[in-house]
């Protein structure tokens, strides 16, 4: 069985600084063998991971819309912020890939697709994120887990991190997989775990995001 954190950001962020391998000693300190990358406007982050680390790596990428953020998992080509949902499904789907949406609900200080959008989407969404260590309150996660549990969309689990130490605060436990087909399967089959992260480590995105700035 993998231990899969399915959403966690790298340097190549605009808003964290980790580097590749202290990702990499953090996963095997806490025994995730699954992670996805999941930088805000890039897979470069999630490309390089792929290539040295000694475990399954997942290329995704969060893509700012003007209505919340897509999740593309398995990409092969970054897909640029700013675009109409319509046109970054279009993308994703290009790519053969997969529609994630993460931390759905979370519109306090975050950018989550809200649920009137969601139910237009319901027929596009391959993957819902269920829970993020990051969200503030947990009643995003109870309409994550209830969304998904009515269209029967796969759920998934991520810390979220932009901080090494918050890598495994959520993950899933799943059968192993092979390809995109093969992952939704396990997941399906999947058990979350997880607990939500102190809210003050937003303050380290804060810091990671002036210090680019400026």
């Amino acid at each position: 069985m993998l231990k899969a954190d399915l959403h966690i950001h790298t340097k190549y962020s605009f808003d964290c600084d980790t580097p590749l391998e202290q990702i990499i000693n953090r996963c095997l300190e806490v025994g995730i063998s699954c992670i996805a990358i999941a930088d805000h406007g890039t897979i470069e982050g999630g490309l390089k991971m792929q290539s040295i680390a000694p475990f399954s790596v997942i290329v995704a990428e969060e893509i700012l819309t003007p209505y919340g953020e897509i999740m593309g998992m398995f990409l092969k080509e970054g897909i640029p912020s700013g675009l109409s949902i319509e046109q970054v499904i279009s993308r994703i789907r290009a790519q053969d890939a997969l529609v994630c949406i993460p931390h759905p609900f979370d519109t306090f200080m975050r950018a989550g697709l809200g649920g009137k959008i969601l139910e237009e989407l319901v027929g596009q969404i391959d993957v819902i994120e269920v829970f993020n260590s990051r969200s503030l309150f947990a009643r995003f996660s109870s309409k994550a887990r209830a969304f998904a549990d009515k269209y029967s969309i796969p759920g998934s689990a991520g810390s979220d991190a932009h901080t090494s130490q918050e890598i495994g605060n959520a993950y899933v436990e799943m059968p192993e997989f092979n390809g995109k087909d093969d992952f939704l399967n396990a997941l399906a089959a999947g058990k979350i775990f997880g607990h939500r992260t102190n809210p003050l480590v937003h303050l380290s995105s804060l810091q990671a995001r002036l210090q680019k700035l400026f």
